[in-house]
């Protein structure tokens, strides 16, 4: 049984599909882009009965009766590409007839593959090399290999028109899907879009090829209040923010910055907030110079052009679509002059504020420092007046000094004048009492000598302190 051509039953019987009984189990699916189309149903899994021991071999393990060339490999991490996939079966893509990608209900940070074998002994060796090995040696995913009874289909649900139509061959090559060994097998992205193998494992992207549909959806929310609906995208810088009908943070980041088109996540429509409507083709008009939508109606002349004459069409064709660039870029232009205009303002407006702040901070630095400056100066001036009175008393006294010092000195000149003469006048008396002692010595003395000195009167020299006194105080009375 193809996988892309799955047994359309009732959706009514999902139900007890969903209970696990006998050797089987029903385990619910979707896949498709839920904005498009959606495609839910069942896939029967055989219950694993390999044993968990790690020293098992591959002579140990069971398999189950009645296998069919079909397994479903559970639990493949979303951060794994297509190309990572490819690249972890290896050597058994060669034999893979098909590869389905599908997401199992209430599992969102993983998906599954549904894989159809061309012979039972490649899925046999796939089932006993994959089975409980890990994606690789830096994590700690598991590869959970079950074999696969039987895939069913329950409903489809199709919530818009898609733009891309089906077609039989592959969109990366162009070449037929062929389920031949030389292509590698058919896989299936998880929006419903098919791939050869070989082409779709050199695309690096987590994304699809065609219709850029990931499988690995991130909620987006708005960047402020974090609002989940009624969101939109700037599409030019790719701020998110809810609408004027919740917090309208996408209305105020288009009044902040003047970036005017948004992009409504849920509709996928472009909004210029300058004209007040949805836009999606802007051309400028060339009557006016403002900026239009290019209408339906254009498209049909376009059209209608092209069946007169298909060398004529395709030259008009090429003109309108160079004259639709040139109108983009154009439009482009007038996009970054207004925001160099804008940003300018802003750097305006900064700098202006920064001087003004700056002029603030400089005057409230200078009214928080000028009492304590006061204060200081007052101080400085007293010590001043204080060492100034000190610097004239000591001047003064420095007189004052000066005079008792040269009257000291005159005191003592005339002091020392005195005792050199009272010196001399001893000095000669003694010479004349040496004298007169030695010619007594040397003469016998009379007794007229004799008699002289017992009848001589001693005589009592003043000392000479008494005799400074005196001349002190005979010179100050003088």
């Amino acid at each position: 049984m193809s996988i892309s051509d799955l047994t359309s039953i009732p959706s009514s019987s999902s139900a007890p599909l969903s209970s696990s009984a006998g050797p089987t189990e029903a385990v619910l699916f979707s896949s498709g882009n839920p904005r498009i189309e959606e495609t839910r149903g069942v896939v029967h899994l055989y219950r694993d009965i390999t044993p968990s021991s790690s020293t098992s071999t591959s002579s140990s393990v069971i398999l189950p009766i009645g296998r069919k060339p079909l397994v479903c490999v559970l639990a493949v991490p979303n951060h794994m590409t297509y190309a990572d996939f490819c690249k972890f079966c290896g050597s058994f893509i060669q034999h893979m007839l098909e590869m389905r990608i599908v997401r199992i209900d209430g599992v969102d940070e993983q998906y599954s593959v549904i894989i159809r074998f061309d012979e039972q002994s490649f899925t046999d060796d796939f089932y006993k090399h994959f089975n409980r090995k890990r994606f690789s040696s830096l994590e700690e995913d598991i590869c959970c290999v079950r074999y696969t009874l039987d895939v069913q289909q329950t409903e489809s649900i199709e919530r818009a028109q898609s733009s891309v139509s089906s077609s039989a061959d592959c969109p990366v090559c162009l070449e037929r899907l062929d389920q031949d060994k030389d292509s590698g097998g058919i896989l299936t992205t998880i929006c419903n879009h098919s791939f050869h193998c070989s082409c779709i494992s050199k695309w690096t992207d987590s994304s699809c090829p065609v219709c850029r549909y990931c499988q690995q959806q991130a909620e987006s929310t708005c960047s402020i209040c974090g609002q989940s609906e009624n969101l939109w995208l700037c599409v030019i810088c790719g701020f998110v923010g809810c609408g004027r009908y919740k917090e309208g943070h996408a209305v105020r980041h288009w009044k902040e910055t003047q970036h005017c088109y948004s992009l409504e996540l849920e509709t996928q429509r472009v909004w210029d907030y300058v004209g007040d409507n949805y836009v999606h083709r802007l051309i400028q008009s060339k009557t006016d110079g403002k900026l239009v939508e290019l209408s339906g109606d254009q498209q049909d002349e376009i059209s209608r052009t092209c069946d007169c004459d298909e060398d004529l069409s395709e030259a008009l064709l090429n003109s309108k679509v160079e004259a639709i660039v040139e109108e983009y870029n154009n439009l482009l232009t007038s996009q970054l002059e207004n925001q160099r205009k804008h940003f300018e303002s802003l750097l305006l407006e900064i700098k202006e504020g920064n001087d003004k702040e700056i002029d603030e901070a400089v005057e409230k630095a200078l009214h928080a420092k000028l009492p304590k400056l006061q204060l200081k100066l007052n101080k400085a001036i007293e010590e001043k007046t204080f060492l100034e009175e000190i610097n004239k008393n000591l001047l003064e006294n420095q007189e004052m000094w000066e005079e008792k010092i040269r009257k000291a000195e005159k005191r003592e000149q005339i002091s020392t004048r005195l005792k050199d003469l009272k010196i001399k006048q001893l000095e000669e008396q003694l010479s004349a009492l040496i004298a007169q002692i030695e010619s007594v010595t040397t003469d016998r003395p009379t007794d007229s000598a004799v008699s002289e000195i017992k009848n001589a009167t001693v005589i009592t020299l003043p000392s000479a302190n008494n005799n400074t006194g005196e001349t002190s105080g005979k010179e100050e009375g003088n």
